[in-house]
C-alpha cells in the first residue's frame, strides 16, 4: 500500500479518540490500523506478550498500561486519509489532549458503557467545545459486566447536554454480545473471522423489528428539532431515505447540533469498520472548518483576523502550527499542521514569533514512533520536521515578511509543586538537559529555583504528572531524582514598634572598630506586609553620609534569615535617627555590623510574629458535593467568600493557609468522584495560628540545637 499518496482536500480526515482514563482509546486505535492494513497484527494495552500497543511507544506506559503522550499516525479507509491522534485520559496530561484538539477538525469521544460519563469525559467535552470540535460519540466495552448502553446515553444528555441519539442497537450485551443493528440502513451486522475483518449483513431479526422502527423514529426526531430540511420533511409526514438521514447527521454533526451514537467493543473487534464509514461520513474534512489566524500588520495594531484558505492550490502562503515537541534518538522533532498553502523539502520557512528563518531538510509523517519521509505536505496534513528551534503554539509561514500568529493553546495553571534534586550530584548535567526538555516539551510542567528554602521546586497538573517526569528522568536521562514535599515560605514579621540604641566597638590593638547606631523599627501595614523599608533620618554628622549604605546592607542583611523560625523578616520599617563615629575607627563595615547588632537587640527586646501565605482558591464541582466540599474547606482553615452555580456545577471562592492546601488535588478527587477541579493562587501573607508558630520556632530551635532532644531528655 502506497501511503504517501497526498489526496484531495475532501478526502482526509484529521481525527482524535479521547475520553475518560481506561475507556479503550488506545485499544480502539489499535483496531482501527489493524482493519486499515496500518499493521500486521494486535496487540493488547497490558498485553500478555509483553509487545502492547503500537501507539503506546514509551516504555512507561506500556509498563503502566495508560497513554502518557499523545501519539499521531496516518491510514487509509476507503480511499481516504486518516490522521489520528491518540490522547491521554488522566487529568494530569490535559495539556495532551489540548494540543491534539487545538489542531484536529473531528473527534471521536470515547465511552466505557460500564463506567459512562466520568470526570474526564467532563473535561474532554469542556475542552471540544473550547475549540468548536465536532464530535462522534462511541460506546465501547459492550463485552463488560454490567455494560448498559441506554444509561449512557442518558448520561450524555443530562451531564454533557448533547442532542445526542443512537444509529446502531446492540444485539446482546455482555457475554452475549454477537454485533450490532445499524438503525438508518435496518440492517444487523456480524462481525466474524479470528479478528472480526469479516462482516456479515443480515436483515433484522422479526422480534427486533418494532424496536428498531422506533429508535430510528426517534433518532429522525432527535435531527428534525436541529436539521431545518429534515425537519420540514418530518412536518409534511414525508419518510425521509437512507440518503437524506446521513445528510442530515454530517450537517447537525458539523454544527454541533447533534452527536451521533456508535456502539461496539474494540477489545472483542465488534463495531469499529462502521466507526470508520462514520468517520468519513459524518467528520468535516479540513475544508469545512474555519481556521483563522491573526495578521498583525504593523507591530503597535491590534491585528485583523482572517480566515485561512485550505483549498490545495499553491499560490497561498503557507501557514503551519506547531502543536507538539518531542525529543527522541534522532533530535527534537516538532509536530506542525498545515493549515494554507504547501510545504516542499529544501523551502525556507520563519517562526513568526521570532522571525527565526529554519531550512526544512527533512519532511516525515508519524506513525507513533516511526517515521516515513515525504516530500511535500499540502494543507490538511499533520507533519513532523527536524532540529527545529521553537515553542508549542508557535506559527511558522514560508515569507518572513507576513506577521500571521494563530490562536496558541489554552494551558492550565499548574496545581501541585514539589522539591526535587538529583540523588548524586555527579548527575547535575543530566538533570538541568532533563529539566530544559521537558519543560519546553510540555507548558504544564514548571520549573523555578526557591531563593527562601534553596531548593528546586517542580510544578504539574497532579502527583502522578511529577512522578512520571521523575521516573522519565530516570530512565531517558540516567538521573535519578528525589521528590519531597516542598517547605512553605513564611515570613516574621513585628508587631509594635521598638527602639534601639547599639554600639559596636572593637579597639585592642591594630586598626579599631566604631560605630553607633540610634533609631526605632516599626511595623508596616497589613497591606505592605512583605516588604522592608529603610530611612535615614538623621540630621548633622553623627553618622557621615558615606557610612549610611553600610546601616542601610547590614539591616537588609539580618532580614534574610529571621531569629524567630529561620525565615525571611517582612514588613518591618528601620529608621535610623541618630549615632556616633570615631574620627580613625569608623568605616562602613563597622556601621553594617552595628546594624546587625541593632537587629538582634530589638528581636530580643520586640515582640515577634510568623505571617503565612495564603491562597484564594477557585473549586469546581458538581452541587452534590457541595456541603461535602465546603466542610472539608472549613477542616483546611479556609473561609469561604463566594459562591455561584450554573447548570448543576457550583464554583466555591475560598481563602486557606498554603500549609494546610497539600495532598488536596487528590483528597478533592477522591471526594468528587474526580468531578471536582481547582485552582489557586497567592492572595497574600497573614499571621499564621499560635499553634503552628509554636510548631515553627519549637521545629527551628530543635534544627539548631537550642532545645535538647527528647529522648536524651528522659535518658538524663
Amino acid at each position: 500500500m502506497k501511503y504517501a499518496e497526498h489526496k484531495q482536500l475532501e478526502k482526509i480526515r484529521n481525527i482524535g479518540i479521547s475520553a475518560h482514563i481506561d475507556s479503550g482509546k488506545t485499544t480502539l486505535t489499535e483496531r482501527i490500523l489493524f482493519y486499515t492494513g496500518r499493521i500486521e497484527e494486535m496487540h493488547e494495552v497490558k498485553g500478555k506478550d509483553n509487545v502492547g500497543a503500537v501507539m503506546d511507544s514509551m516504555e512507561l506506559e506500556r509498563q503502566r498500561g495508560i497513554t502518557i503522550q499523545s501519539a499521531a499516525t496516518y491510514t487509509i479507509w476507503k480511499d481516504h486519509n486518516i490522521n489520528i491522534i491518540d490522547t491521554p485520559g488522566h487529568v494530569d496530561f490535559t495539556v495532551e489532549v489540548e494540543r491534539a484538539l487545538r489542531v484536529l477538525d473531528g473527534a471521536i469521544l470515547v465511552l466505557c458503557a460500564v463506567g459512562g460519563v466520568q470526570s474526564q469525559t467532563l473535561t474532554v467535552n469542556r475542552q471540544m467545545k473550547r475549540y468548536n470540535v465536532p464530535c462522534l460519540a462511541f460506546i465501547n466495552k459492550l463485552d463488560r459486566l454490567g455494560a448498559n448502553p441506554e444509561r449512557v446515553l442518558k448520561q450524555m444528555r443530562s451531564k454533557l447536554s448533547h442532542n445526542a441519539a443512537f444509529i446502531h442497537l446492540p444485539m446482546g450485551l455482555e457475554k452475549q454480545c454477537n454485533g450490532i443493528i445499524d438503525l438508518i440502513e435496518e440492517k444487523s451486522l456480524y462481525f466474524e473471522g479470528d479478528y472480526g475483518d469479516i462482516i456479515r449483513v443480515e436483515d433484522v431479526q422479526k422480534d427486533r423489528r418494532t424496536e428498531v422502527q422506533e429508535r430510528r423514529h426517534e433518532l429522525i426526531e432527535h435531527l428534525s428539532n436541529v436539521d431545518e430540511q429534515l425537519g420540514e420533511m418530518f412536518l409534511e409526514e414525508k419518510t425521509p431515505t437512507i440518503d437524506d438521514i446521513k445528510q442530515a447527521i454530517r450537517r447537525t454533526c458539523l454544527s454541533r447540533s447533534f452527536t451521533p451514537v456508535l456502539l461496539g467493543t474494540a477489545l472483542k473487534n465488534k463495531g469499529v469498520q462502521p466507526l470508520l464509514d462514520a468517520v468519513l461520513d459524518y467528520l468535516p474534512h479540513p475544508g469545512e472548518v474555519n481556521n483563522t489566524a491573526i495578521l498583525n500588520e504593523s507591530k503597535n495594531s491590534e491585528g485583523t483576523q482572517i480566515v485561512l484558505d485550505p483549498a490545495r492550490n499553491n499560490s497561498k502562503p503557507f501557514v503551519g502550527l506547531a502543536f507538539k515537541l518531542e525529543l527522541n534518538k534522532f533530535g527534537q522533532l516538532t509536530y506542525l499542521r498545515c493549515y494554507q498553502g504547501m510545504l516542499n523539502k529544501g523551502d525556507n520557512i520563519y517562526n513568526a514569533r521570532t522571525g527565526k528563518k529554519v531550512k526544512v531538510s527533512r519532511l516525515v509523517r508519524m506513525h507513533s514512533n516511526n517515521m516515513e519521509e515525504v516530500n511535500e505536505v499540502f494543507a490538511g496534513d499533520i507533519f513532523a520536521l527536524f532540529g527545529v528551534d521553537c515553542a508549542s503554539g508557535d506559527t511558522f509561514v514560508n515569507d518572513g515578511k507576513l506577521n500571521l500568529s494563530m490562536e496558541s493553546i489554552h494551558v492550565p495553571d499548574p496545581v501541585v509543586s514539589m522539591s526535587i534534586k538529583p540523588k548524586n550530584n555527579k548527575d547535575r548535567d543530566n538533570f538541568s538537559k532533563a529539566v530544559a526538555r521537558f519543560t519546553k516539551e510540555d507548558p504544564t510542567f514548571q520549573f523555578r529555583y526557591d531563593n527562601d528554602n534553596k531548593e528546586t521546586i517542580v510544578s504539574g497538573m497532579g502527583e502522578l504528572h511529577l512522578e512520571i517526569y521523575a521516573q522519565r528522568m530516570e530512565r531517558e536521562y540516567n538521573c535519578p531524582v528525589e521528590l519531597g514535599k516542598p517547605k512553605v515560605a513564611f515570613r516574621e514579621t513585628m508587631t509594635a514598634p521598638c527602639s534601639f540604641d547599639y554600639l559596636h566597638k572593637k579597639q585592642s590593638g591594630g586598626a579599631g572598630q566604631y560605630a553607633r547606631v540610634i533609631g526605632i523599627m516599626e511595623p508596616l501595614p497589613p497591606d505592605q506586609n512583605t516588604v522592608l523599608m529603610f530611612t535615614d533620618e538623621t540630621v548633622g554628622t553623627n553618622i557621615p553620609k558615606p557610612f549610611v549604605p553600610g546601616v542601610e546592607r547590614g539591616f537588609m542583611d539580618s532580614c534574610d534569615k529571621g531569629y524567630l523560625s529561620g525565615h525571611k523578616l517582612s514588613g518591618v520599617q528601620f529608621r535610623l535617627q541618630d549615632g556616633a563615629h570615631h574620627i580613625v575607627d569608623s568605616s562602613e563595615y563597622a556601621f553594617f555590623l552595628a546594624a546587625k547588632g541593632a537587629v538582634r537587640e530589638v528581636f530580643e527586646n520586640g515582640s515577634w510574629q510568623i505571617l503565612e501565605p495564603i491562597m484564594f482558591v477557585e473549586v469546581t464541582l458538581p452541587d452534590e458535593f457541595h456541603g461535602t466540599i465546603i466542610g472539608q474547606l472549613n477542616k483546611r482553615g479556609g473561609i469561604i467568600t463566594g459562591t455561584e452555580g450554573a447548570d448543576g456545577w457550583t464554583t466555591l471562592y475560598a481563602e486557606v493557609p498554603l500549609n494546610n492546601m497539600f495532598g488536596y488535588a487528590g483528597e478533592l478527587r477522591s471526594m468528587t468522584q474526580g468531578k471536582g477541579e481547582f485552582s489557586m493562587e497567592y492572595s497574600r501573607y497573614s499571621p499564621c495560628l499560635p499553634e503552628v508558630q509554636e510548631q515553627l520556632i519549637r521545629k527551628y530551635q530543635e534544627e539548631m540545637g537550642l532545645v535538647p532532644d527528647e529522648k536524651k531528655k528522659r535518658k538524663n
